[in-house]
C-alpha cells in the first residue's frame, strides 16, 4: 500500500505528521492520491521551483502547472501540495491543497496586491527587539495581520539581556501588552537562553511563523528553537538596531520538540490587506467603547457624547491608541475601496460630508467675529 494512500486513523504515524500531516489533510489528499501523486509540504520557494518534503525524502519540483493570475493563489512555503511521483522528469507540483491560514500583507504595487508570507500556521511570532526604541504601532500593525490570518499571535520581546533593570524591563512589557490585548507577550534572551523553554512549549505543536524587522534577532531566535545553527546571523547595527536581510527566503524548519517554524526575511513594510477583523481585534478595547457612542457612525473626533473621546480625556485610553486605530482603519479603508466600489463610495460621501461639516464650522467662526 502506498503512503499516500494510508487510512485516515494511521495519520498520526505517517512520516509527514512532523510536518503537520494529519486525519484532515489525509481527507483532503485523497482524490490525488488515486491519481498516484504524491503529498508533501513546502519548505522553501526560489525563481519558480520549490522544494517539498515527502514521505520519500525532499524533492525539488517545478510550480509551472500551479501559477495562477491571483498572486495571493502561488506556492508558497506553508503549503501542502500535490507532486509527481519520483521518476518523474521533470518533477512539478500539479495542485494546492485548501490552506486553512495565511498571512498576507499588502506589496508596494499601486494596484494594491496581496503577498501571500506564509501558510497553514497556528502561531505567528512577532518578533520585536529591545536593542532599540519600541514601536508599538508597528506592533500593532503586525498583530492586526496576524489576527486576520486566522493564527494566534505571540509577541516575543528579543534581546531581552540589553535591558537589565527590571523595573525599565517590567515597563516595556506593559507597554506592549497594552498595545496587544490577547496576546501572550514574552521577553527572550537568545543568548542566555532566558524564555526559550517558555516560548518552545508555546509553540510545540503546529506551525509558527517568526515576523519582524531586520536586526530584529529572528535568525538568532530560529536556531535556538531548533537547537542548531540553521541560519546565518549578522550582528545589527547599533544606531538603530538594523541588520542586513541575512535571511532570504522562507525556510520550514522542524523542531526537535515537536512542530515545525517558518523563518522570513526582515519586513522593511508591513501594509495592512483587508484586515478589517484583525484591526478591530487588535483595539478591542476602542470596538468596545465605540458601542457606547450616542451617535452610530462616530467618528470619534469632536462628536457629542463620543465614549472612545471621554476615555481618552479621563485617562482610561491612551491617546496613542486611538492614533493608532484611526490610522490603520483608514488604511484599510483605503486598501479595500481600491477593490471594492462600494467601499469608494461610502468613503467618497464620508469626506463630502466631513467637508460641508468642516466649511460650516468655519461659517459660523467667522460669524462670531464680526
Amino acid at each position: 500500500m502506498h503512503l499516500s494512500s494510508l487510512p485516515a486513523s494511521s495519520a498520526s504515524s505517517h512520516p509527514l505528521a512532523p510536518y503537520g500531516w494529519d486525519a484532515d489533510w489525509e481527507a483532503e489528499f485523497a482524490p490525488y492520491a488515486e491519481q498516484g501523486l504524491l503529498p508533501g509540504r513546502v519548505v522553501r520557494v526560489d525563481r519558480g521551483q520549490c522544494d517539498v518534503v515527502t514521505a520519500v525524502g525532499t524533492v525539488r519540483a517545478d510550480t509551472e502547472f500551479v501559477v495562477p493570475r491571483d498572486p495571493m493563489k502561488v506556492v508558497c512555503t506553508g503549503d501542502w501540495v500535490a507532486v509527481d511521483p519520483g521518476g518523474s522528469d521533470p518533477r512539478y507540483v500539479r495542485t494546492l491543497l485548501p490552506r486553512r491560514t495565511a498571512f498576507v500583507r499588502s506589496t508596494s504595487s499601486k494596484r494594491s496586491d496581496g503577498q501571500v508570507l506564509a501558510t497553514n500556521i497556528d502561531h505567528v511570532v512577532v518578533c520585536t527587539s529591545l536593542a532599540v526604541e519600541l514601536d508599538l504601532g508597528r506592533v500593532e500593525r503586525f498583530l492586526a495581520l496576524a489576527w486576520e490570518s486566522g493564527a494566534q499571535p505571540v509577541v516575543v520581546l528579543s534581546k531581552a539581556d540589553l535591558v537589565p533593570d527590571p523595573v525599565t524591563l517590567a515597563h516595556l512589557v506593559r507597554d506592549v501588552e497594552t498595545a496587544s490585548p490577547g496576546v501572550p507577550v514574552l521577553t527572550v534572551s537568545a543568548l542566555h537562553g532566558e524564555g526559550l523553554g517558555t516560548l518552545g512549549a508555546l509553540v510545540g505543536a503546529g506551525t509558527t511563523v517568526l515576523l519582524g524587522q531586520s536586526g530584529a534577532g529572528k535568525s538568532t531566535l530560529a536556531n535556538a528553537l531548533v537547537g542548531e545553527d540553521v541560519m546565518d546571523v549578522q550582528a545589527a547595527r547599533d544606531v538603530d538596531g538594523k541588520g542586513r536581510h541575512t535571511t532570504t527566503t522562507r525556510n520550514l524548519l522542524p523542531l526537535p520538540g515537536g512542530g515545525v517554524l517558518i523563518d522570513t526575511p526582515g519586513l522593511r513594510g508591513v501594509g495592512l490587506f483587508d484586515a478589517e477583523t484583525g484591526v478591530g481585534q487588535v483595539f478591542a478595547e476602542i470596538e468596545g467603547l465605540a458601542g457606547e457612542c450616542r451617535f452610530h457612525d462616530c467618528a470619534h473626533d469632536s462628536e457629542p457624547g463620543c465614549a472612545v473621546m471621554a476615555a481618552v480625556e479621563n485617562g482610561r485610553l491612551p491617546a496613542r491608541r486611538l492614533d493608532s486605530y484611526r490610522k490603520l482603519v483608514r488604511e484599510n479603508q483605503w486598501i479595500v475601496a481600491k477593490t471594492d466600489a462600494r467601499v469608494r463610495a461610502e468613503l467618497r460621501r464620508d469626506w463630502k460630508r466631513k467637508g460641508a461639516e468642516g466649511r460650516a464650522a468655519m461659517e459660523a467662526k467667522r460669524g462670531r467675529l464680526r
